[in-house]
């Protein structure tokens, strides 16, 4: 008799417990977007050495996309889907050694795709070469807006700074820079600090993911360890958000123990729900004590936040763990072999979510996740 009500008392105790879990919104995942599947014939696009382009700095052919193909945004128009990926030049050489290229490619499922001969967004000599060379131009993440102009975020390397900077399009085709995105603010204070993985907040108009203000105002994730918030009025000049000591404001930071336990960085553009600011980002795994022992050290997955509709610097929600890792033997053989399922792009498309995202720094996977 009393072994059973000790039994009785234990189980009781525990559904007390996960009551007050589940009312702290710990074991709720409602607000998330769950359920990516990874279809079979993963990858989708990798390098390819037939691919030349004219350099017009070096002045002579390369092999553009000899080295890997990574890291992707995606945007849909006219019915298909477009990814621009991150395209690398020169094999057998360090991580951020090579030139990298922001290439085109077209598909009409979403799954397979097409790539345009040459890159759309490459170092060259204008205004902006000492922010793209030589390292190149990285890890784009795009966003449409509302008078159908497109908005790319990607990183310019110089082998010294990493810049967070801005280039416009009417067409995905031609793209024309616009420089820094932090230039313009504060009399300059941010133009030299690293900085880049810029995810725009956006939300679903006819299906279709366009950047919109709140508040007035674009907003914007960006950085890696910890994550920080930008606003603009045109969606180009960014100004970080800052306290009053004129310090960038943390708006995601790693956690010990965790997926993200060494940095937190902004995946695809965000995305209003109704449960508010839904954001994807890319956690790393850190290499010492405070790592998840779960994971290998510098694994790379991918997470989920929720921040305020009407503050996006406000913190609501927050994954425990990761939604997708890498677990393809292609996701953890390449260039960087602790491995990585980097998102970047996300769009909508024949009902249906496709998430693209980057493969041990080597290739480009997808998963998809019905509506």
């Amino acid at each position: 008799m009393n072994k059973t009500i000790i039994k009785t008392g234990k189980l009781l105790f525990f559904f007390l417990l996960w009551l007050t879990v589940a009312a702290n919104g710990q074991l709720d995942q409602s607000w998330q977007m769950r359920g990516f599947v990874k279809p079979s014939f993963n990858p989708i696009m990798q390098a390819d050495s037939s691919y030349t382009f004219f350099d017009p700095i070096r002045k002579e052919m390369v092999q553009w996309q000899k080295a890997d193909v990574f890291n992707p945004a995606a945007i849909v128009r006219n019915g298909k889907v477009y990814i621009l990926f991150r395209a690398e030049d020169i094999p057998g050489t360090a991580i951020g050694m090579r030139t990298s290229r922001i290439g085109l490619a077209v598909s009409k499922d979403g799954l397979h795709f097409t790539k345009m001969k040459n890159p759309v967004l490459y170092p060259d000599s204008s205004q902006f070469m000492q922010y793209d060379y030589p390292g190149g131009c990285e890890d784009p993440r795009i966003v449409e807006k509302e008078d159908g102009t497109y908005v790319l975020l990607y990183t310019s390397w110089n082998r010294d700074v990493a810049r967070l900077s801005v280039a416009t399009s009417a067409d995905l085709i031609h793209w024309e820079k616009q420089g820094p995105a932090f230039a313009k603010a504060y009399n300059g204070k941010f133009l030299n600090v690293w900085s880049k993985s810029g995810s725009v907040v956006t939300k679903m108009v006819k299906k279709k993911i366009i950047a919109t203000k709140v508040n007035s105002k674009y907003w914007m994730y960006w950085g890696e360890n910890p994550m920080y918030l930008a606003s603009s009025e045109n969606c180009i000049d960014w100004t970080p958000v800052v306290n009053e000591q004129q310090e960038l404001v943390v708006a995601l930071q790693p956690r010990a123990k965790k997926f993200d336990s060494h940095l937190t960085e902004p995946g695809p553009p965000a995305l209003i729900t109704d449960k508010g600011i839904l954001l994807l980002y890319n956690g790393r795994n850190i290499e010492n004590e405070n790592a998840d022992p779960a994971l290998p050290g510098g694994t790379y997955c991918g997470g989920q936040a929720l921040f305020a509709l009407d503050n996006p610097s406000i913190l609501l929600e927050r994954c425990d763990n990761y939604f997708i890792k890498p677990d393809l033997p292609h996701e953890t053989k390449g260039q960087y072999k602790a491995g990585t399922t980097f998102v970047e792009g996300l769009v909508f498309f024949k009902g249906k979510w496709f998430l693209y995202y980057g493969t041990a720094d080597s290739m480009v996977g997808v998963a998809v996740k019905d509506k």
